[in-house]
């Protein structure tokens, strides 16, 4: 009893001292610590001749098909905001709109980190210009969000209760554990799109709240979001040394539990987490190799996205600023025009001529 009441005292403390988001910060840092010194001792001994060996090695149609994948994952990104926005009731904003959003949102939020408020103020300085307000765009990331989590309960369900020992390299579980987990998970979403197509279902409070996608819809939510998922752990499919033999499936639940680590760390790009994730549940395959593969899937799914959309991003406040100055240019234009013509306009009003009146003390004969 008095170990609990230390404990209480401890996390009422620091509720109270540091804060949640405090918290959440400093876990967010151990786990990032965490994965580097994992990395160091993994890797301290590579040498860079062996990384650059391994990188002229790949086969470049591989390399090019996972290109091609990382491309259409993004694309299928772009149906996370178009999605949202229906749901939310927004059908006035087009697909281009949503598709430059869910775009620029997703690279900055992957590069960045902490996704939930970098990815929101990218989406709210694009849909404001759509009269979208805070709260709109704040429903927009929690549908965004939810379709992702919702396909990532999919792909884990199935591959863990496929493959339990994927699981068991990142999580140490027994294989019989993982599987309950899996098999859980799959009745838990099954268990969701039955409750959301019963009835409409709201989150939130009267002042703000959501209606939830009702189950045909939440379907197709489930959808794109395995699409995402699926194309994503393709292209590193793709990338992985040809030796030893590893199945897709499994390669999956893997990268999957490594990409949920690295948001989960809220680190940029979940840098070192997602990267250690993979290393110590692929130990079989060469570190050269491996660290290889990491880099070129970085390249193609972080760094190339997120310089694409600072540009995209940068063309449009250009544009948006040199349209703006034309504007005011074209009301000061109208304004002069305005001023120039009044003076001709009062010079062409009759005069009001005032009436003769005779010198004051001076008679007028009759």
């Amino acid at each position: 009893m008095s170990l609990r009441s230390g404990l209480s005292r401890v996390w009422a403390f620091l509720r109270e001292k540091v804060g949640l988001h405090g918290l959440g910060l400093i876990a967010s840092l151990i786990v990032i610590a965490f994965a580097a010194v994992v990395l160091y001792r993994m890797l301290h001994d590579l040498k860079l001749a062996d990384v650059v060996n391994a990188l002229t090695e790949k086969n470049p149609w591989h390399v090019a098909a996972a290109f091609v994948l990382v491309g259409c994952a993004y694309l299928t990104l772009t149906f996370y905001d178009w999605f949202a926005l229906r749901s939310i009731g927004k059908d006035d904003v087009p697909y281009r709109v949503a598709a430059l959003s869910g775009f620029c949102s997703y690279s900055v939020g992957h590069n960045v980190g902490f996704t939930v408020f970098t990815g929101g103020s990218v989406r709210y300085r694009i849909y404001s210009a759509w009269g979208l307000g805070a709260i709109d765009v704040a429903k927009v990331c929690f549908i965004a969000g939810l379709t992702f989590w919702l396909g990532n309960i999919a792909v884990l369900g199935l591959g863990i209760t496929i493959h339990p020992d994927a699981a068991t390299a990142v999580d140490q579980l027994p294989p019989a554990v993982n599987r309950i987990i899996g098999i859980g998970a799959l009745v838990l979403l099954v268990a969701y799109v039955i409750w959301v197509s019963m009835a409409p279902r709201n989150i939130g409070r009267s002042s703000w709240f959501v209606t939830l996608p009702h189950g045909r819809s939440t379907l197709v939510q489930i959808g794109i979001g395995i699409l995402d998922l699926t194309l994503c752990a393709s292209a590193m499919y793709m990338l992985m040394p040809a030796h030893p033999y590893i199945d897709p499936v499994s390669l999956a639940v893997i990268f999957v539990t490594a990409t949920l680590l690295g948001f989960a760390s809220h680190a940029p790009g979940g840098l070192g987490v997602f990267d250690a994730a993979l290393l110590v549940a692929l130990p079989q395959f060469d570190k050269g190799e491996m660290v290889g593969a990491l880099l070129i899937f970085r390249l193609f799914y972080y760094i190339v996205p997120f310089a694409l959309a600072l540009t995209l991003l940068g063309v449009r406040e250009l544009r948006l600023g040199t349209f703006s100055l034309g504007r005011r240019k074209t009301q000061c234009d109208a304004e002069a025009a305005v001023d120039a013509v009044s003076p001709g306009t009062a010079s062409l009003a009759p005069e009001r001529v005032e009436p003769s009146r005779p010198p004051l003390g001076r008679q007028v004969a009759p």
